[in-house]
C-alpha cells in the first residue's frame, strides 16, 4: 500500500509544473527538451524552497491519445525530467507524474524508476469525454501493471469531478465515484468546482461515503481562498497561482510562501 497520500491531518500542497511539448508529439520543437527540463528543475526547486511539499509533473502537448499509451520518446523524456527532478529536491518533497491525457502505465514506469511519489489518473473508473474522445479506463490493467513493477509504494491520485473527469451519462454523484475509485485501488481522489461553496458540499458528501479517503482538490484553488478550502480538504493541486507569469510559466517561490502562510491559517499541519 502507498504511504502517499494519507489522511494524516496535513495539508499536502502540490505544486504543477506544465510542461512544453515533449518529443514524441506533434507540437514539440526540436531542440527544446534541454530548455523543458532545466525550467522543471527550477521550478520544483521553487516548490521546495516555497515550503510546498511536492510537485506533480503534467504534460501538455494540446492533443494526446486517449488510450493507455505513450510514445516511447516521450516516456524517455519524461523519465529524464522527472529524475532531474527527483535528484534536485530532497527526500521528502513528493514528486508525481501524470502524461496526459491517459498514459496511466507509463505514468507509473516514470514514477517506478525515478524514485518517484505517486501519480494522477485522469480516469480510474467509469468513462469521461474528452475533447479528444472518450477515456474509458481500465483500472484492473492499471493495478495488475503496478504490481508488476512492484509499484504498490506509488500513490495513485485518481479524479472523480473535475477539469479532467466527468462520469459520463450521469447517474453518479460525486460521493459514489468516490467510493468506485478507492474500491478500485485509488490511494486518494481528487475533484474541483469552480464555485468554492460547490467544492465544499462535494467534499462533505466524499467524507460522509469513505471517512477515510484523502480529498486532493484538483484546482480553482488561489492566495484568497485556500484557507478555506483546505480546512476541509487534505490537500491541493496548484497551478498558475504559484507561476510568475500565469498559467505553463516558471513557479516563484515568494507566491509558493504565501500560499503556504494561507494554509497554515487552517489550523491543521502544513
Amino acid at each position: 500500500m502507498a504511504d502517499f497520500p494519507r489522511r494524516d491531518g496535513r495539508r499536502t500542497v502540490l505544486g504543477m509544473i506544465h510542461l512544453r511539448p515533449l518529443p514524441g508529439t506533434p507540437f514539440h520543437q526540436d531542440g527544446t527538451l534541454g530548455k523543458t527540463l532545466d525550467s522543471a528543475v527550477r521550478s520544483a526547486v521553487a516548490l521546495e524552497r516555497g515550503g510546498a511539499h511536492g510537485c506533480l509533473i503534467q504534460t501538455v502537448e494540446r492533443v494526446y491519445s486517449v488510450a493507455d499509451e505513450s510514445d516511447p520518446a516521450r516516456t524517455a523524456a519524461m523519465t529524464l525530467i522527472t529524475d532531474a527532478v527527483v535528484r534536485a529536491t530532497g527526500a521528502g518533497f513528493h514528486v508525481g507524474v501524470q502524461m496526459m491525457r491517459h498514459a496511466v502505465s507509463a505514468s507509473l514506469g516514470v514514477a517506478k524508476v525515478t524514485g518517484g511519489s505517486f501519480v494522477r489518473v485522469g480516469a480510474l473508473v467509469g468513462q469521461t469525454l474528452s475533447p479528444h474522445g472518450m477515456v474509458t479506463p481500465d483500472p484492473l490493467r492499471i493495478m495488475e501493471y503496478r504490481r508488476k513493477i512492484a509499484g504498490e509504494d506509488l500513490g495513485i491520485i485518481a479524479d472523480i469531478d473535475s477539469m479532467h473527469f466527468s462520469w459520463f451519462g450521469g447517474g453518479k454523484t460525486t460521493a459514489e465515484v468516490a467510493k468506485a475509485a478507492a474500491g478500485a485501488g485509488a490511494d486518494a481522489v481528487s475533484l474541483c468546482h469552480r464555485d468554492d461553496d460547490t467544492t465544499l458540499r462535494m467534499i462533505d458528501a466524499v467524507r460522509a461515503a469513505a471517512p477515510d479517503l484523502p480529498v486532493i482538490l484538483a484546482g480553482h484553488t488561489h492566495h484568497d481562498n485556500a484557507a478555506r478550502l483546505l480546512a476541509a480538504a487534505d490537500g491541493a493541486f496548484v497551478g498558475s497561482c504559484l507561476e510568475r507569469s500565469g498559467w505553463g510559466s516558471e513557479i516563484d517561490p515568494a507566491r509558493v510562501a504565501s500560499y503556504m502562510d494561507a494554509v497554515r491559517s487552517t489550523g491543521g499541519r502544513p
